[in-house]
């Protein structure tokens, strides 16, 4: 069995949506959203944000939350507790069956992941800059063994006081506790060349729904799951 959670910001519903759209397309599972609101009135979420410059401020970070859902991901092994749960950004499509995924399962690892080489900087998205750290991109897109007990190392207390770089960094399990997924799995969409039968297609720097975009390579992928699914 397979649980699909996607992170929510209110600021990109609209990609939230089109997200959700998709993946209603192509399979029977329905998407869990992941709600900072929602997490905060469960009692499983207090970590201290502040508001600097008009955007969110993550105080133990000390730096910029790029999105709602930054470190809310992390609570994915904890909600769904067994089986196997993915974890992705909101700013993706499912081009097909997200199932599938379950033939890389590999039970000897706690996450699987499609492991990017991805340093890129500057600005994305609505001018969030670009930070670089280990293993970026490696959180957009997490299969979680919610079996392992490598996981239970992860605990509330530590998403709620971590900084962001332990947390997307995997600080709690060993390179060997982390296994590798194809990359069709996410396609970093004009970071990247596009593999081979792609499976998630992941608007990593932005997208048409954000106000203001211009015109991109790939746009047109992203505008015709909004408009057909």
């Amino acid at each position: 069995m397979l649980q699909v959670y996607i992170g929510y910001d209110e600021r990109e519903h609209e990609a939230y949506e089109v997200a959700c759209k998709t993946l209603y397309k192509t399979s029977t599972i329905e998407a869990i959203p992941l709600v900072e609101n929602r997490l905060r009135s469960q009692g499983l979420y207090w970590r201290n944000v502040d508001a600097r410059g008009g955007r969110a401020y993550d105080l133990p970070s000390n730096a910029h939350a790029s999105t709602a859902f930054a470190i809310t991901r992390f609570f994915t092994p904890l909600l769904c507790q067994q089986g196997w749960a993915l974890f992705t950004d909101c700013d993706v499509l499912f081009a097909e069956d997200v199932k599938p995924i379950l033939r890389h399962a590999d039970p000897s690892k706690a996450v699987m992941v499609v492991k990017h080489d991805h340093r890129q900087e500057g600005v994305k998205m609505d001018n969030q800059v670009q930070v670089p750290y280990p293993r970026k991109n490696w959180s957009s897109v997490m299969l979680f063994n919610c079996n392992h007990p490598a996981n239970l190392r992860l605990t509330v207390e530590d998403i709620n006081r971590r900084p962001g770089r332990d947390l997307h960094a995997f600080y709690w399990l060993s390179d060997n506790e982390i296994g590798e997924l194809p990359p069709a799995w996410n396609w970093l969409v004009n970071v990247q060349d596009r593999p081979s039968n792609v499976k998630i297609i992941h608007y990593t720097n932005g997208g048409p729904w954000i106000a203001g975009w211009g015109p991109k390579p790939n746009d047109d992928i992203w505008l015709k799951a909004a408009k057909n699914g």
